[in-house]
């Protein structure tokens, strides 16, 4: 599979562009156990275009990730042009635009999801995007606004039209946020219209090897997208490597195996933030990390170990659980 120049490997899984959970270190752990390609948290194009310090760090990609994308978000096509010229110079492998994130303050402002309300302003900001920098330019985004709004058929002419090097489809609508099934039909109908040409990359809610290899079977896409499943569980890629290759699970690493992992992982986000901050962004991954799942009379520990506040303090409280 190709997307423009980059080329994949028969049934690429790639990682989901995650706010606050796709930083540096989390990309690098996912493509050390097999993710085909990284994205980026999503960055504002308004925050970018002011310097904002915070948005600008999460510019910073690293060689061993590659193949990368930035993803940009925002409603104005100047900006987001400008925003994407920018992030161009930090030499990503795509700039990935977002018009799939439901959250209100993205959403509820005419940004991300939003979009889905105003099809002529996506368009234009797509067109103003593609237009503004020299490498492709990818899109990800949802069925529609709402389950009697489902445009993605439609929409994903269009966009294709205006010049993407691929689209990543997630099989909900805004109005849904997270909640329910993703219905990968709509995803299946865009791959199997014979008008496209680009890659179709599917998203949502492929947890393990077997739906992962039922996605790529079922519905035709070129590939798929995995984003909740890896919080707090980089080796998911493994995982699904191994089944989409043999057919069959990998046995599962041993606790003390994923401990170390879940380490490696803390000891990296501190050294990309700050002590502080690092601990504040370790604890979603720690919270939904399958590591600790059956361990005995754990929740007084598990309050504990999202109340943390120091990396010795953290791993004290891992070593009493051993």
């Amino acid at each position: 599979m190709r997307i423009a120049h980059l080329e994949f490997p028969d049934k690429p899984l790639f990682l989901a562009p995650m706010e606050d959970v796709t930083n540096g270190p989390f990309r690098l752990l996912c493509k050390q156990f097999g993710a085909d390609m990284v994205y980026t948290e999503f960055v504002s194009a308004d925050a970018l275009v002011r310097g904002v310090q915070r948005t600008e760090q999460k510019l910073q990609v690293d060689d061993r990730e590659r193949p990368v994308a930035i993803q940009i978000y925002g409603k104005d096509p100047e900006a987001m042009a400008e925003a994407a010229r920018i992030a161009e110079a930090a030499r990503p492998d795509l700039i990935d635009i977002n018009f799939g994130c439901p959250v209100k303050k993205v959403a509820g402002k005419g940004a991300g999801a939003g979009l889905l309300r105003n099809p002529p302003l996506m368009l234009e900001i797509t067109r103003a995007v593609v237009g503004a920098v020299q490498i492709p330019v990818t899109v990800k985004t949802r069925l529609g606004w709402s389950e009697s709004q489902k445009i993605i058929v439609d929409l994903a002419e269009a966009l294709q039209d205006c010049g993407i090097a691929a689209l990543t489809i997630h099989g909900r609508t805004r109005e849904q946020m997270y909640k329910g099934e993703a219905d990968w039909t709509l995803i299946g109908a865009v791959k199997n219209n014979p008008r496209m040409h680009i890659p179709i990359i599917g998203n949502g809610d492929v947890t393990t090897g077997e739906r992962a290899a039922e996605c790529f079977d079922r519905y035709g896409v070129d590939a798929v997208m995995v984003g909740r499943a890896s919080i707090g569980h980089p080796w998911v890629f493994r995982e699904m490597k191994h089944f989409l290759q043999f057919g069959e699970p990998l046995p599962a690493l041993s606790y003390q195996e994923q401990l170390e992992i879940l380490k490696t992982h803390i000891n990296q986000t501190i050294d990309w933030l700050d002590e502080r901050r690092g601990i504040l962004h370790i604890r979603r991954h720690l919270a939904a990390s399958p590591t600790f799942k059956g361990i005995p009379n754990f929740k007084e520990k598990r309050v504990a170990m999202l109340r943390a506040e120091t990396r010795e303090e953290l791993f004290r409280i891992f070593e009493q659980l051993g």
